[in-house]
């Protein structure tokens, strides 16, 4: 994958550098030049000058060949408007913004832009919405025998039953996320559009799992 940063502070920093150890590719940009020193002598992406939300810039971090984009600087304005022009303008799917009014930041969830907020699980949570499903799970046991990932429900299993989804994926559903509220899933629950599930899955069975859940559900 080729990611888009933009804000070279603690997040943008870390996120980076967490991007790269995962052999992604990373452009960084931050309007004051010096931000990049916190990226270390090892980091091997480009560093952009400029301001995330001009298309410009965009361009010469190489959005046009992005799979997502990182809008985590200081300002939530800046932020959100970088954040509208990568979605709106060049069209990129994986778009996630830092906000930290919590207030805004559930508006724009309601706009289709995933919002994350506080350094390090801010980094953590970033890189789960960027990387594709299956690539990095929310939680592992200390054996790394399970795992607990979140998913965001693919169109065929919509009108699903859950009891199938997880005999078919050989998963358990800890907890379904629907219209912004947590619900546990019931045997008579059935899957709806926006919902997303967090499974508990043995490691061992994920790619399995996975298959499943992007294939679709059996018939019968």
């Amino acid at each position: 994958m080729h990611v888009v940063i933009m804000g070279c502070g603690r997040v943008g920093s870390t996120l980076a550098r967490s991007l790269e150890d995962r052999n992604h590719t990373v452009s960084v940009i931050d309007s004051e030049p010096d931000s990049f020193r916190r990226l270390g002598p090892s980091f091997n992406g480009d560093k952009v000058t400029g301001y995330g939300f001009d298309q410009a810039v965009l361009e010469k971090a190489g959005i046009r060949r992005a799979d997502a984009f990182a809008a985590v600087s200081s300002g939530d304005n800046s932020n959100i408007i970088a954040a509208r022009v990568a979605r709106e303008t060049f069209g990129i799917d994986q778009v996630v913004a830092r906000i930290y009014d919590p207030r805004r930041a559930e508006v724009y969830q309601r706009l289709g832009i995933t919002t994350v907020a506080t350094v390090k699980w801010t980094a953590d949570q970033v890189l789960r919405r960027i990387l594709p499903a299956g690539a990095e799970p929310d939680f592992r046991d200390p054996s790394g025998t399970i795992r607990l990932d979140q998913v965001p429900i693919p169109e065929p299993w919509i009108g699903q039953r859950t009891v199938h989804f997880q005999e078919q994926t050989r998963s358990r559903i800890a907890w379904i996320d629907r219209l912004g509220e947590g619900m546990l899933p019931m045997r008579q629950t059935v899957i709806q559009e926006g919902d997303v599930l967090h499974l508990v899955i043995r490691e061992e069975n994920a790619a399995d799992a996975y298959a499943t859940i992007n294939r679709g559900p059996e018939e019968g």
